[in-house]
């Protein structure tokens, strides 16, 4: 068998990519160049990601095929018991963890529910087995869950009869229903379109080439035009909800890497003049009170500048707020001053990574962080206020941390670490940024983590790995403004397919006064018009 030759290495700039992609655009296919452009762009990253010297194989390999999980108990498997125990006995059985299991009927809340009355007994008959007793109704019916399929939009053809006056030549037609309403498309079509693509992640290409076979033509232009007319009323909403979260105690911020076509091409057309080549998707999740907002921006601004425009909006009599992000420099806003936290989740990964190279040293700090967060889970059990959190904590974890930092000087100090090894760097990244890894030993509400940030960036990468780019910077102002408003239902428990109805059909009193039509308080606005 021949050797394989190593490949010529061909290294492009960002301005030099942007241009090949935009020649390749004019004569691939569309779906072969998208094929292509992934791949570039992938490849370009991973050169990136060797040449800057910053990622371990162990992380490459995490990012490129995944992690499985990064809990304490997959990442040190203990021995099964089963093999050790002796032979006769039974092995432990284990719990099965949350969300096993069949769903009770409570937990259809969007169920439509029948009721059925007995076809033969009625409430006072006597018992038709003992002849004596009456019945009388149990609180708890007895409940059966039927759950059916149907396509993601159905159509009806109303079919009106025609009459023609056999001598003058007259037609008559019969009255439409009232169901037929005044358009083709009902407001649901565009709402349920918002949910699919924005919040499942689901092509408008896909839908439209699911919906020939379903017998319901629903072409990826018509999808896009009933979903421009849909954001009229949301985008009132998204403004709302940038003043809104500015007000809020507790601010969190991340982004991710987005792709949007024309800033793109406007970036290939500056070459090596364009002043930022980079494009994101910043996510804020601001709590005010026990309210908790979702807000999403992209284009060129970092994290930490999309933070700072929205605390702009702040009131000037309020102190500033607490900032949860990791240490990356572009996280924090230029513009407002803010109360630093930094995410232990971030400083506990490191070691994660190097797991393989020195197992009983990242043994030690990732079990002492597990404390930490086992201290944390019971404050929830417990329902604890966060000044009692905080309490809680100083207790409980203050000790833990106390001898982590100790025990990372000691490795230092005494040289048993090489400083520059992965090791080394993990420990040096979390003394450096002791002070805000631990606020949440010093100030009450303080969170140890940005994991909630991280899991609302899963909409705007979920959209990227199906879809790949927005093509303008308008489509992706569109999706800004949905993933907000399905993201922020996500977090409040609010069901967002009635909440966006409820804004359609409401959207002049929206656009009247868009604070009471917030996703936790539009109910309060719907009342009165329920009731006349």
């Amino acid at each position: 068998m021949a050797k394989a030759q190593t490949p010529e290495i061909v290294t492009l700039s960002a301005a030099q990519l942007e241009q090949l992609l935009q020649e390749l655009h004019a004569l691939l296919p569309p779906a072969t160049y998208k094929m292509v452009e992934s791949l570039l762009r992938t490849l370009q990253w991973l050169f990136g990601a060797i040449e800057e010297k910053k990622t371990s194989l162990r992380r490459l390999r995490r990012i490129i095929f995944g992690a499985k999980t990064e809990k304490t108990a997959n990442l040190f498997p203990k021995d099964q018991e089963a093999s050790t125990a002796p032979e006769g006995t039974k092995p432990k059985t284990t719990r099965k963890g949350k969300g096993h299991g069949r769903n009770a009927a409570e937990d259809y809340p969007g169920a439509k529910r029948i009721w059925i009355a007995h076809p033969l007994l009625k409430i006072g008959c006597l018992c038709p087995k003992c002849l004596k007793g009456k019945l009388y109704r149990l609180k708890e019916p007895a409940r059966l869950v039927r759950i059916m399929a149907q396509p993601i939009f159905s159509a009806v053809i109303f079919e009106l009869e025609r009459l023609r006056c056999a001598l003058c030549g007259e037609v008559f037609t019969a009255p439409a229903p009232p169901e037929a309403g005044l358009t083709k498309y009902d407001s649901s079509v565009g709402i349920m379109l918002v949910i699919m693509r924005y919040g499942a992640g689901l092509p408008m290409y896909r839908m439209d080439k699911w919906q020939i076979h379903f017998g319901v033509p629903l072409p990826a232009g018509t999808q896009w035009e009933l979903i421009v007319e849909t954001s009229k009323a949301p985008h009132l909403i998204y403004d709302a909800l940038i003043l809104a979260a500015a007000q809020g105690q507790l601010v969190h911020n991340d982004d991710t890497p987005m792709r949007v076509q024309s800033l793109s091409q406007e970036i290939a057309s500056q070459g090596e003049n364009a002043e930022r080549t980079g494009i994101f998707t910043t996510a804020i999740i601001a709590r005010v009170g026990a309210i908790q907002i979702a807000l999403f921006f992209t284009g060129h601004r970092h994290a930490g500048e999309n933070l700072g425009r929205v605390l702009q909006l702040r009131s000037g009599e309020l102190e500033q707020p607490l900032q949860m992000c990791d240490a990356l420099s572009h996280n924090k806003p230029k513009e407002a001053e803010t109360d630093l936290c930094n995410c232990l989740g971030h400083a506990r990964r490191n070691f994660v990574d190097q797991i393989e190279d020195f197992p009983e040293e990242c043994r030690h700090v990732i079990e002492s962080v597990r404390q930490v967060y086992r201290h944390d889970a019971q404050t929830k059990e417990l329902k604890l206020t966060d000044v009692e959190r905080l309490a809680f904590h100083q207790e409980h974890s203050r000790p833990v941390m106390d001898q982590l930092k100790a025990w990372m000087q000691e490795q230092i100090e005494q040289k048993r670490v090489e400083p520059n090894s992965g090791l080394g760097q993990a420990i040096r990244y979390m003394l450096k940024h002791w002070h805000p890894l631990t606020r949440f030993l010093e100030v009450a509400g303080a969170p140890l983590d940005n994991n909630i940030c991280e899991r609302a960036l899963k909409m705007a990468i979920l959209h990227r790995k199906n879809s790949l780019f927005y093509k303008t910077l308008r489509g992706a102002q569109v999706g800004d403004i949905f993933m907000s408003l399905l993201h922020t239902c996500q977090l409040n428990g609010v069901n967002p397919f009635d909440y966006l109805m409820a804004l359609v059909e409401h959207a002049p009193r929206v656009e009247q006064d868009p604070a009471q039509w917030l996703p936790w308080n539009y109910h309060q606005a719907l009342e009165p018009l329920n009731t006349s």
